[in-house]
C-alpha cells in the first residue's frame, strides 16, 4: 500500500458510521452485446471489511433498484456468503437512486468497479454531487478498479477536480489492453485521471495496489478491493 499525505477526518464526521457504496446500472459492454455490470468481488471484499468493523452500508446506483452483476464466482467465499444472504441481496437490488441520498448521513463513499461504470458513472452529476458533499464535509472518497470512472468528472465547490494533485490507482491502460477492451471502453481510465491532474501510481498487471492520498483511497483492480476496504476502515477509525 502506498500512503501519502494522510489527513484526519473532521470531528463532524467522527460519529458517522455509514458508508455509501456506488454501483453501476449499466449491463452491456459498449455495442458488443456482452453482459457486464458491477464486479461482485469488488463489492463483497470491501463490504465484509466494512461491516466486520461495525460500519453500516447502503447501496446506490444511477437508476436505483436492481444491480447487474458480473464476476459471480461462488468459489470465492466472500461472494458466496453475500449471495446466500437473502436480506442483503434484497437490499442490493433495491439500491437507492441518487435523489434519495442525503450525503450528510455518510462518513465515506465507495465506488465499486465493473466495466459498466465506464458508461454510466462519469456523467452522473447526482452521484458526483453526493461524493463532493461527503468529501467537503470531511469524509472519505474511495474507489476500486473501474470505480474511479465516477471520479473523472467530479469537481469540488472551488471548481477543481477532486483528483487534481493527488496520487491515485485505477485499472491501468495496460490491464485494459490485456482484456482487449481498450478500443471499446469510452476512454482509458488511468489516462483520463492523469488528464484531470492526478498522478497515476500503477503496479504490475493484476497485482493488488492501494493508494491513499489524504481522504482519497483508490485501488487498481479486483485484487485491490479488500485492501481498499481495509484502508477505508482505518481512515474512519
Amino acid at each position: 500500500m502506498f500512503v501519502s499525505n494522510p489527513e484526519r477526518k473532521s470531528k463532524s464526521m467522527s460519529n458517522l458510521r455509514r458508508v455509501l457504496i456506488v454501483l453501476t446500472s449499466h449491463d452491456q459492454i459498449g455495442t458488443t452485446g456482452k453482459p457486464t455490470g458491477a464486479y461482485l468481488p469488488e463489492i463483497t471484499h470491501a463490504y465484509w471489511e466494512l461491516v466486520t468493523a461495525g460500519l453500516e452500508v447502503d447501496f446506490v446506483s444511477p437508476k436505483g433498484g436492481k444491480i447487474p452483476l458480473d464476476g459471480i464466482d461462488r468459489e470465492d467465499a466472500d461472494n458466496a456468503r453475500f449471495l446466500d444472504d437473502a436480506p442483503l441481496m434484497a437490499r442490493l437490488h433495491a439500491s437507492l437512486r441518487p435523489d434519495q441520498v442525503d450525503p450528510a448521513r455518510y462518513a465515506a463513499i465507495y465506488f465499486a468497479g465493473g466495466h459498466g461504470t465506464m458508461w454510466d458513472l462519469p456523467e452522473h452529476g447526482g452521484l458526483a454531487r453526493i461524493a463532493a458533499a461527503i468529501y467537503e464535509a470531511g469524509g472519505v472518497v474511495s474507489a476500486v478498479c473501474h470505480g474511479p470512472a465516477g471520479l473523472v468528472n467530479l469537481k469540488l465547490s472551488n471548481d477543481a477536480y477532486l483528483v487534481a494533485g493527488k496520487q491515485v490507482a485505477a485499472f491501468t491502460d495496460e490491464e485494459e489492453r490485456a482484456v482487449k477492451l481498450d478500443a471499446i471502453v469510452p476512454f482509458l481510465l488511468a489516462s483520463k485521471l492523469v488528464e484531470r491532474g492526478a498522478t497515476h501510481v500503477p503496479a504490475p498487471n493484476w497485482q493488488a495496489n492501494v493508494v491513499v492520498d489524504q481522504r482519497l483511497i483508490t485501488g487498481q483492480n479486483p485484487a485491490s478491493a479488500r485492501g481498499v476496504g481495509a484502508a477505508l476502515v482505518k481512515s474512519l477509525s
